[in-house]
């Protein structure tokens, strides 16, 4: 058993599980992270797509009495049809540019460089939509919670999440303010941001499981150690992570994210172009 790949694994689950609800960008980070511990090949960015689904579980658990009250009176709830039906909209956006650009985006795109200047550009973009909510003069919103969304909302935000094919954007991050700047509230946005990653981060798992599938040697040996162990540390590292992002953002904003951002966008420039890190290009 290869026990530096399971230490690879390891680090890279806590990694996605603690980045992938926070507006930072865990794809951003696995590339980055991924780069450093030489796990940037095609298994790896497979791995890196599946245990994903390991930080989606978590959401799914945390959430299991709203999943299950939707699925157990979907038949007979307008209020369950329409969340599904909301779920399904904001998903299809990202999923038809990705199905037709996704291949161009990886290999252009994923890969250090073009990573640290999304994070820039992205927090740019936050500093920019928590300046205007905080100037936007308080009005009693129409969208107390996520059964308030309209098809039309759920489109808004579905369009939203397509900036974050862009690696380093963050999808969590697109979503929430994109959400905010259509003018849901913060917990509203981050709460449907939770769920729609469960068929957007679902659907990108299934296609690398079954590319996996039809090349059994990539799964054979001490990489499905390496999948099972990212994926369970994946899971624990979201749990904890939706917990406490639960609670902050009823009464913090995303200013903090920002900051870091824009550090940790420089720090990966800086180390680049002053030649401390050989970054893959």
């Amino acid at each position: 058993m290869d026990l530096i790949l399971l230490g690879k694994a390891l680090l890279l689950g806590v990694v996605e599980g603690l980045t992938e609800f926070l507006p930072i960008s865990s794809t951003g980070h696995l590339i980055l992270v991924g780069d450093l511990l030489n796990f940037n090949d095609e298994r790896g960015k497979a791995f890196e797509v599946i245990i994903q689904f390991g930080a989606i579980l978590a959401v799914c658990w945390e959430f299991r009495e709203k999943l299950w009250n939707v699925v157990s009176t979907i038949k007979t709830s307008s209020i369950s049809r329409g969340f599904v039906i909301n779920l399904l909209i904001a998903s299809i956006p990202a999923m038809v540019l990705a199905f037709i650009f996704g291949k161009y985006i990886k290999a252009v795109l994923f890969s250090p460089i073009p990573v640290a200047t999304a994070f820039i550009v992205g927090a740019l973009i936050i500093f920019w939509a928590e300046r205007r909510q905080q100037k936007t003069i308080p009005v009693k919103n129409r969208i107390q919670s996520i059964d308030d969304l309209t098809p039309l909302d759920a489109l808004k935000v579905g369009l939203a999440q397509c900036a974050a094919l862009i690696p380093g954007t963050s999808r969590s991050g697109a979503t929430i303010i994109g959400g905010m700047l259509f003018g849901l509230p913060r917990s509203v946005a981050t709460e449907f941001s939770f769920f729609l990653a469960i068929p957007v981060i679902g659907g990108a798992t299934t296609y690398e499981l079954l590319k996996l599938w039809k090349n059994p040697v990539s799964l054979s040996g001490d990489f499905t150690w390496a999948i099972m162990v990212g994926f369970i540390s994946a899971f624990i590292s979201a749990f904890i992570c939706v917990r406490w992002l639960i609670h902050y953002v009823a009464r913090h904003n995303f200013i903090p994210f920002a900051w870091y951002r824009i550090v940790f966008g420089l720090l990966v420039l800086i180390t680049a172009y002053g030649g401390l890190v050989a970054w893959s290009h």
